[in-house]
């Protein structure tokens, strides 16, 4: 497994050998990236077109601003800020458009940008098992609705898109005590609404 690291490194690397003008490189960004981010904007968007449109967009932002890259941080933070950027500026387009628009017309609390949950990993599950994982996936989506939508970015972004509380910090532009207390209140929410689901299977 590559180490944490090692991934910073080599994403720096691919990074800098894209501003050098390798065209294989970003590709590669996109390769390690795209699915995980893919998977954050699907749910984020909830709908697959403006998802893939959002997909488009923040790798096109990445391409341009490569050179605004300091390097300081990470990448992947660094990536998940342009892509709630993005997002959020699809938000306002649609606060602009009311009627088609749903639960996008809440403020987001502590300039956070909305979550999504990552689809799990595919273990060719049998029927009785997938139609159990959908209903206990559509459970946990319905909860995570009504949390605020800072505590939602804290939780998802930590338990599932895997972003230390650093990182997070840096999307969130907050500190790293003010995630942790998202997290903490999101799992005590999450453990009122859904009580009856074990915390390893979220």
């Amino acid at each position: 497994m590559q180490q944490t690291g090692e991934r910073h490194n080599n994403d720096q690397t691919l990074l800098n050998a894209h501003r050098e003008g390798d065209g294989q490189a970003f590709a590669l960004l996109v390769r390690q990236h795209g699915p995980m981010l893919m998977g954050y904007l699907t749910r984020m968007c909830r709908d697959n077109r403006q998802a893939e449109d959002c997909f488009q967009e923040t790798f096109l932002r990445v391409h341009t601003a490569a050179a605004s890259f300091s390097g300081t941080g990470s990448f992947k933070a660094w990536l998940y800020t342009i892509a709630s950027n993005v997002v959020m500026d699809l938000r306002r387009k649609q606060l602009r458009r009311p009627t088609l628009v749903s639960s996008a017309t809440e403020a987001f609390d502590d300039d956070c940008p909305e979550p999504v949950l990552m689809e799990p990993a595919d273990t060719h599950p049998g029927p009785v098992e997938t139609i159990a994982r959908r209903e206990l996936r559509a459970c946990v989506l319905a909860a995570l609705e009504q949390l605020p939508h800072g505590q939602r970015a804290a939780l998802v972004m930590s338990y599932y898109q895997g972003l230390s509380y650093r990182q997070i910090g840096e999307v969130m532009h907050c500190s790293v005590s003010t995630v942790k207390t998202q997290v903490f209140r999101a799992l005590k929410r999450l453990a009122t609404l859904l009580p009856d689901v074990d915390k390893a299977r979220l």
